[in-house]
């Protein structure tokens, strides 16, 4: 190219201008309905995946402790909001694989939940304890809720969930109560409480409907209920006394309540330290039956359309998940993915089960109709698996 070095410079700029527009229209945008990401918990970092072709697509590190981090997201679906045990909120571009925001709101947290709205985000702290609600957009801090209980002592805050109309609901593991914030006006949140509700209430969930929240009490053999409809007629016990009469065994991982079970009106729950899982009858709110399994239950996690429920285990029975038959209430595969199963998330209209294997590095996919792996991808220690689709469900 030869004459005016000026003129041939503007050519250059305008071809390469030229090739950037092509490529930007020959290239669709990237959408959000099939990924998820998987915490890398020694690591600090996520795992951005999608769930079509079962691949990794990027890392995002700079998150500070992931040792028990868990994730909700944007009503869009782009942004994942990360609350990690060293009291750090962080909010990530999964579609750019980038952190855009990250704040350190308090020193020991153990999980979060957005608004109904999508314009709220709150954290659960056992230290310095209490809920703190911050902007979804710009992480500025909106609301200090001190858990303060009754008789003036401080509490870890514990099974913090999303509720309709704007509410957060949460447990004061320490002082047995719960809580309901109505966040009508955000920088003076209403606080409903309920006290006597039960020894340590260890974590809780609200059903797919936004109507009940239970709490599970470690200090005592059964739940405590609450109807958000009725919350004027207080909580109540279920399942009381489940255990009594035997011989307690030692608790080696606390259940988790979170992705509970449901087929009909039977909902599924992991029974603190037995080797069994417990059969809620909806109706009644009354035991319906138990199924005994491999070990002490942590996560029993219920396939979309409720008919199989696959759980794992605590120590030292971990390298195994059983599935069980809601129709039959019978185990029909016991399956070993590999030593210290955390966490299982199943895609939106339930094909694929994604499970995390902490200390053997990977995760593992399997086709949920045959009950056989169909991937296996390299993850650092991986614990929680969470899917996009849980943007549009209550307390997830």
């Amino acid at each position: 190219m030869t004459g005016n070095p000026a003129r041939a410079a503007v050519l250059i700029c305008l071809i390469g201008l030229a090739a950037a527009l092509l490529a930007a229209c020959t290239h669709a945008p990237r959408a959000t309905g099939d990924l998820g990401v998987v915490i890398e918990r020694a690591a600090g970092r996520l795992v951005v995946i999608e769930t079509t072709g079962s691949t990794i697509l990027t890392r995002v590190p700079g998150l500070g402790d992931t040792s028990h981090a868990s994730v909700v997201y944007s009503r869009d679906e782009r942004f994942a909001y990360v609350f990690g045990r060293d009291g750090g909120l962080t909010k990530v571009d999964i579609l750019r694989g980038r952190v855009v925001g990250r704040v350190m709101q308090g020193g020991n947290s153990v999980g979060g939940a957005i608004s109904q709205d999508g314009r709220l985000v709150a954290v659960a702290n056992y230290e310095p304890g209490g809920v703190r609600v911050f902007d979804a957009q710009t992480l500025a801090q909106i609301a200090d809720i001190p858990a303060v209980a009754a008789d003036g002592s401080t509490s870890k805050v514990i099974g913090l969930v999303d509720a309709p109309g704007n509410r957060f609901v949460f447990s004061l593991y320490d002082a047995g109560e719960t809580w309901i914030a109505d966040m009508a006006d955000p920088a003076a949140p209403k606080l409903t409480k309920f006290t006597r509700i039960g020894r340590l209430p260890y974590d809780a969930l609200i059903t797919g409907n936004g109507r009940y929240y239970i709490a599970g009490l470690f200090g005592e053999d059964g739940l405590a209920l609450l109807d958000l409809w009725n919350p004027e007629a207080g909580m109540r016990r279920i399942l009381d006394g489940y255990g009594r009469g035997e011989e307690p065994l030692p608790v080696y991982k606390m259940p988790h309540l979170e992705g509970w079970a449901v087929a009909g009106d039977i909902a599924v729950l992991p029974a603190v330290g037995r080797h069994e899982v417990l059969l809620l009858d909806m109706a009644t709110w009354r035991e319906a039956g138990r199924v005994p399994v491999h070990g002490q239950p942590v996560f029993a996690v219920a396939r979309p359309d409720g008919r199989h429920v696959w759980v794992n285990f605590a120590h030292p029975r971990n390298d195994t998940v059983q599935v069980i038959d809601l129709v039959s209430r019978k185990i029909v595969a016991t399956l070993k993915p590999g030593k210290a199963v955390l966490h299982m998330e199943f895609t939106p209209r339930g094909e694929r089960v994604w499970v995390s294997v902490r200390d053997e590095d990977k995760v593992v996919v399997y086709d949920t109709a045959t009950l056989q792996p169909v991937a296996e991808l390299p993850v650092e220690k991986p614990s929680g698996i969470f899917l996009t689709a849980r943007a549009h469900k209550t307390g997830l």
